[in-house]
């Protein structure tokens, strides 16, 4: 019964969320080709780790310059930085960043192609952060306590926003991260969903632990 609501509430969400997000879909586009004509709308970044660790191509507005995955790894202290982080840069410190991109990560813009993920099954609009392959491999490697936890988060399909994102974002390390995860996918409920999607908008708004 539980899933079969929460894909209903998923299909729901995401056809709700083109239509209302729609002016702002076209002016994103616009403004990245404007500003960034050489490369695609969307970004161009490895699978992320989908349901039971099936890859699946993540919907992005690009906020950063063509090839930017290929600069941060070939660039050797900008990646150290980047894994000492968390696995993430402070926008308004990465030097990929195209004009404007700042903005569109600050509030969460360049999330919202999810939305068709979230059609075509791959995403829920709640659920764990979609990791990358290559960061859960990395990760149990430094933290081999979370291996475990990585299996529980990496069962359920990953969401648009879920615990981490509502906890603290880019605040919350790894280890809080995968906990928070784990714990979703062991305990997962209509009524949390519920709770965490009424209190995305304020965490956006306010732009708590954006990066």
């Amino acid at each position: 019964m539980y899933n079969i609501l929460k894909r209903t509430m998923d299909i729901m969400g995401a056809l709700v969320g083109l239509v209302l997000f729609s002016p702002v879909f076209l002016l994103a586009a616009v403004w990245i080709k404007c500003v960034s004509p050489g490369g695609p709308v969307f970004a161009d970044i490895p699978d992320r780790v989908g349901k039971d660790k099936k890859p699946f191509k993540f919907m992005k507005f690009r906020s950063m310059f063509p090839n930017a995955h290929e600069y941060l790894i070939k660039n050797q202290e900008l990646y150290k930085k980047y894994v000492e982080n968390n696995y993430k840069i402070n926008a308004e410190e990465d030097p990929r960043i195209i004009k404007g991109g700042v903005f569109l990560r600050k509030y969460s813009i360049d999330e919202l192609p999810q939305f068709i993920n979230v059609l075509r099954g791959e995403m829920s609009i709640v659920g764990p952060r979609a990791y990358y392959f290559f960061e859960i491999e990395e990760q149990a490697v430094k933290f081999p306590e979370t291996a475990e936890l990585i299996e529980k988060a990496v069962s359920i399909k990953p969401g648009i926003t879920g615990p981490w994102q509502v906890t603290g974002r880019s605040s919350i390390g790894f280890v809080e991260r995968v906990k928070l995860d784990a714990k979703y996918a062991e305990n997962k409920s209509i009524l949390y969903d519920i709770l965490v999607v009424l209190k995305t908008p304020y965490v956006v708004l306010t732009k708590k632990g954006a990066v």
